[in-house]
């Protein structure tokens, strides 16, 4: 198939997505390597001046990379970068898949490569991408592919707050969450009336981008249960289905999905399924949660979420009465796994605190994250009264109860929770303080109060937490941009 031409007359080595390209892109994204790897090789000799199987050779050592976190591997793929970027610029320059080809590869890596920490490198590979798609859409300005990628890269670019802005115009970009959206609307507008091999992938974004970045939980949902993606047949549907359900409130339905996941000798390994099959259960408070976190740490062959398993593992022991492995699996959660990402940096915090948790409040925290809000608030039997000599567990309980009352709809208690959490643990390095101020720009901003919204987001981005605040900070920036947008 081809999306944007076709040369009948071709001097050169081409870009096209022919039937068997097609193929080979389903199976790759269907996480069948080898088969894929078959399928790219009949490419190779049926059509060896197709070009287009070296940007599908390049997913396949991506998205082995990021679903293995294998350092190893990533070490010994990277190499084929290059090789591919020399041999794609041979290609025909008139082609719209000319600078769109090497702009994905560059984009591909720089993804990869923070999970390894080369962030120097991601950000030039960055920005590498971002100039060869900003070349392609003055030269190919309908060409869809493109403006998918540059749509990702504009809304990404827009969460940048103001006092990093500088940087990233000095590298050459600039973009804003609503040009960004507009530009991945128009690919799926174009989508539903012509055949688009990049539909489903741009369905994904366009889902985790009004998740992330516009708060529209349900439209999200809605989007990404229209998406051409099954999760019975297909471990990276699984994943994001699976993943998007647990973000919105659908942890049962989160179980099922992981339940029915496709398993076998086709599909390459993915035991992050069992790490989320893990942490929907343990959100029910299901007894055998601890066997999907035990079976993840055999599987994996990365060092991200390791120490969040061990983490859970402990949870799930205090949860269940068995404190007394609550030390065994927290002084684990020191000794393994990288602490890079927010979960981990926030369970090795835990680890290092020494302090065994309450179990009302931990089991309010397992709840709320699952979606059952009832359940949630019933479990947080505690009284503020009796936890006045412990500062930390006295702050944890306002958080709790404003997030559980926020998301039972109960919103003027909730805001005097949030307001007493930010009072009181501003100055901590806790998030709780940072996420409360997060919660009622998202109240203010929901009953279009825009001063009070852009006070509370912009109060946000003051708390320095020393859990997740990239995080919240980015989700505070999107919330001053819809504001601004809106105004």
């Amino acid at each position: 198939m081809l999306i944007f031409g076709s040369y009948p007359l071709r001097a050169v080595q081409y870009f096209e997505f022919s039937k068997t390209a097609e193929q080979a892109y389903d199976l790759i994204f269907s996480l069948r390597f080898v088969e894929a790897q078959n399928k790219l090789l009949e490419l190779k000799i049926s059509e060896p001046d197709n070009l287009i199987r070296l940007l599908l050779s390049n997913y396949i050592d991506c998205l082995t990379i990021f679903v293995s976190e294998d350092e190893v591997v990533f070490n010994r793929l990277k190499q084929n970068k290059q090789l591919r970027l020399d041999e794609i610029r041979k290609g025909d320059s008139h082609s719209p898949y000319f600078l769109f080809s090497q702009a994905e590869i560059h984009l591909q890596w720089a993804i990869t490569r923070i999970k390894f920490e080369e962030y120097f490198q991601a950000v030039m590979e960055m920005r590498r991408a971002f100039n060869l798609l900003e070349k392609n859409a003055e030269l190919f300005p309908q060409f869809m592919p493109n403006k998918k990628n540059l749509g990702l890269m504009h809304a990404l670019i827009g969460t940048v707050p103001d006092k990093y802005r500088w940087g990233v115009k000095l590298l050459g970009m600039d973009g804003s969450i609503d040009e960004g959206k507009g530009e991945i609307e128009e690919v799926l507008s174009h989508a539903r009336q012509h055949d688009f091999i990049y539909l489903a992938e741009t369905q994904v974004m366009y889902a985790y981008l009004l998740l992330h970045l516009s708060n529209e939980k349900d439209l999200a949902w809605e989007i990404i249960e229209k998406a051409q993606i099954d999760p019975t047949t297909n471990p990276l549907a699984c994943f994001v289905k699976a993943n998007l359900a647990m973000r919105t409130g659908r942890n049962d339905l989160a179980i099922d999905i992981l339940h029915n996941r496709p398993l076998g000798p086709h599909y390459f390994p993915f035991p992050h399924l069992e790490f989320m099959l893990g942490t929907a259960k343990l959100n029910r408070l299901d007894p055998d949660a601890d066997k999907h976190f035990v079976s993840f740490l055999r599987q994996t062959k990365g060092r991200n979420y390791i120490k969040e398993a061990y983490q859970k593992l402990a949870w799930h022991a205090v949860i269940f009465d068995q404190e007394q492995k609550y030390p065994k699996y927290m002084e684990a959660c020191k000794m393994h796994g990288a602490a890079i990402i927010d979960e981990d940096l926030s369970a090795l915090r835990e680890a290092r605190q020494n302090e065994l948790p309450v179990k009302q409040l931990l089991a309010a925290r397992v709840l709320f994250d699952g979606g059952y809000f009832r359940r949630a608030h019933q479990s947080l039997t505690l009284k503020p009264d009796n936890l006045k000599n412990e500062f930390a567990l006295e702050l944890e309980y306002y958080y709790r109860k404003g997030r559980i009352l926020h998301e039972m709809g109960h919103l003027t208690d909730a805001l005097d929770y949030y307001e007493r959490t930010i009072e009181k643990g501003r100055y901590e390095g806790y998030y709780f303080a940072c996420n409360a101020a997060l919660m009622c720009g998202k109240i203010h901003e929901a009953n279009k109060a825009w001063d009070e919204a852009k006070s509370f987001y912009e109060l946000t981005l003051k708390i320095k937490s020393d859990e997740y605040r990239s995080s919240l900070h980015q989700k505070a920036k999107a919330g001053l941009n819809r504001i601004a947008e809106s105004n």
